[in-house]
């Protein structure tokens, strides 16, 4: 199966939250491709650097994480434009950020992993999540992995 992490899942695992379980048994798995988008990497570093790590603290968290992921999805033409088609099939804003995200699983034919509300706002046959928020806070089932 193919997977693209969100931000708010590497954080997940990063904190150790809940659903750190589901999330590493998807980076567990070998048979799994596990992506990330080159804006979820920059995403990471900020969080990290505001919750007080120095630059180089964040360079070197950043590469101790490089290794889970089979590819980092680089932002391009195909993925801008097919941000702006997911915009325009939610009816809802959806950050700019979050729908650069979606389009880089979308465009990869992967899950996108997540607890972020504004995925929740694209339609399943856009797009399969996982949405990793607790139950009462997810009114749209996951999809089975």
């Amino acid at each position: 199966m193919i997977y693209l992490l969100d931000t708010s899942a590497v954080l997940i695992h990063y904190r150790q939250e809940p659903g750190y379980e589901q999330v590493l048994s998807i980076l567990d798995d070998p048979a799994n491709v596990v992506l990330l988008s080159s804006i979820s990497l920059a995403e990471f570093g900020r969080v990290l650097r505001s919750a007080g790590l120095n630059p180089a603290e964040v360079d070197g968290m950043i590469d101790a994480y490089l290794p889970l992921f089979s590819e980092i999805v680089p932002v391009d033409d195909l993925i801008a434009r097919a941000s702006l088609r997911l915009i325009a099939a939610v009816p809802n804003r959806i950050p700019t950020v979050d729908s650069l995200i979606a389009a880089s699983a979308q465009q990869r034919g992967a899950c996108l992993v997540h607890r972020d509300g504004h995925f929740r706002e694209i339609p399943a046959a856009l797009l399969p999540t996982i949405d990793l928020a607790p139950a009462d806070k997810n009114p749209r089932t996951p999809v089975d992995a």
